[in-house]
């Protein structure tokens, strides 16, 4: 019967039973221990460091992340724990694509896969919480990550629940374990789908004001061109600029109609595209200019029309970049004014440059510029940071051009992830001194 029982146990735990840590185990000495029992829940207390929090601080934890269903994992470590590389060595030995929470004795910090959690979120996150008392501090660091990491929890974490012992009833119903653990993975992934489709139509409801006004400003840059197919002077090649122009306003109609997802609006914003230019070209038949070559709309706001030149520009806190501008706004550039930026209502009546809001305005994006040119033209917006993510394909779609790849969170990817996401520097590091220490050291 030993046998027996010890198999029914060991199956159990493969299940995601967590097992209660004992009251006199030895205090972990290395990353192993610690990145074994990450792999198997999402919170690790040392032993050594088990007054900093209490079973049920440690259970409240555990299922604030499991019903978040969210990669997000905390250590809580003794003052004296090895801080040289710790990061870096404890995503490689989990494997889990995630973020990582860490308490070394008074200090905190963290660090994430920028494919969950962009560096600039995971800094503020980390800034907001640090000088708290250990309970306070874990339970807003969690409650905050939850709602801003990307992905799911790895599947070896098992369903949402409590961290207590193993049931010692279980073991005599394994099989209904069994079924009720199949029953529980099928109604989290029901309930997972559902609240994607729920955020994907929140999106699309943002999103359609803003497609709505752009079909609307090219309805009416057709009504001011006043063209008449019969009119005195008309040719074929006109009057085909005219119907092509025509048309892709009724598509654009009726794909922003027939829409259901963030992502079905790539094609409306392709179709206004498609009739500017239309009518770029019939302008210049009319007016007896050279014919424009075919250029992507203006960086700032596609309702400028095709752009006219490329201009450097560089984004606030970002980098210098070669963008297709307008003439207006090419002229604005080079008197040192500010382009007239296309701004999107982010909530409770703020706005904010498309490229600085939400991730449903990639597809929208993506529409009017392409995929080859968009990485170069967002790079270093919080725009382009979303879209750089495995995470972000899963749910508004691929094709914007190469933003880089990598594994969503709750993947298991082994030791390949970049290390520069967890600021490895090779050297000791300064655990929450900001000094930009590539081991626990702050300073993003």
């Amino acid at each position: 019967m030993r046998p027996t029982l010890a198999a029914l146990a060991a199956t159990l735990l493969a299940f995601g039973a967590p097992v209660a840590m004992a009251p006199g185990a030895a205090a972990a000495t290395d990353v192993s221990t610690v990145a074994d029992a990450l792999e198997k829940n999402p919170v690790y207390v040392d032993p050594a460091a088990r007054t900093a929090l209490t079973s049920a601080d440690v259970d409240s934890l555990t299922k604030t992340i499991k019903d978040a269903d969210k990669p997000v994992m905390v250590a809580v470590l003794p003052a004296d724990f090895p801080k040289k590389d710790l990061f870096t060595d404890l995503r490689t030995k989990t494997g889990i694509v995630g973020v990582y929470g860490v308490r070394l004795g008074d200090a905190f910090d963290a660090r994430a896969d920028s494919s969950v959690m962009s560096a600039s979120a995971v800094h503020n996150v980390t800034t907001s919480v640090r000088g708290e008392p250990a309970r306070q501090q874990l339970d807003d660091f969690v409650t905050t990550a939850v709602r801003t990491a990307k992905g799911s929890a790895p599947s070896s974490w098992g369903g949402s629940g409590d961290s207590g012992g193993v049931p010692v009833g279980a073991l005599a119903g394994l099989g209904a374990v069994v079924i009720v653990g199949g029953a529980g993975a099928y109604a989290l992934a029901r309930r997972n789908r559902r609240r994607r489709e729920a955020e994907q139509r929140a999106a699309l409801e943002k999103l359609r004001v803003v497609v709505d006004e752009d079909i609307t400003a090219f309805g009416e840059e057709l009504d001011r061109l006043d063209f008449h197919p019969a009119e005195a002077g008309a040719d074929d090649s006109m009057r085909a600029d005219y119907e092509r122009a025509l048309d892709a306003y009724e598509k654009a109609k009726q794909y922003m109609a027939a829409a259901e997802r963030p992502e079905d609006v790539r094609g409306v914003t392709e179709a206004i595209e498609d009739g500017r230019f239309s009518l770029a070209l019939l302008a210049a038949r009319r007016e007896g200019r050279p014919l424009p070559e075919r250029r992507a709309p203006c960086f700032f706001d596609p309702r400028h029309g095709p752009s006219v030149e490329d201009a450097e520009w560089t984004p606030a806190g970002g980098s210098p970049r070669e963008v297709p501008v307008c003439a207006a706004d090419a002229a604005r550039l080079r008197d040192g004014a500010e382009p007239l930026v296309r701004t999107v209502d982010t909530g409770a009546g703020e706005r904010r440059p498309y490229y600085d809001a939400g991730p449903a305005y990639g597809p929208w994006a993506g529409g009017y510029f392409g995929g080859g040119i968009l990485p170069g033209l967002l790079f270093g917006t919080v725009l382009g940071s979303m879209m750089a993510s495995p995470a972000y394909a899963a749910d508004y779609g691929s094709g914007y051009g190469d933003f880089g790849g990598g594994y969503e969170g709750g993947d298991v990817s082994g030791a390949d992830f970049d290390t520069s996401d967890f600021g490895d520097f090779g050297g000791g590091g300064d655990f929450g001194g900001g000094g930009g220490g590539g081991d626990f050291g702050g300073g993003f």
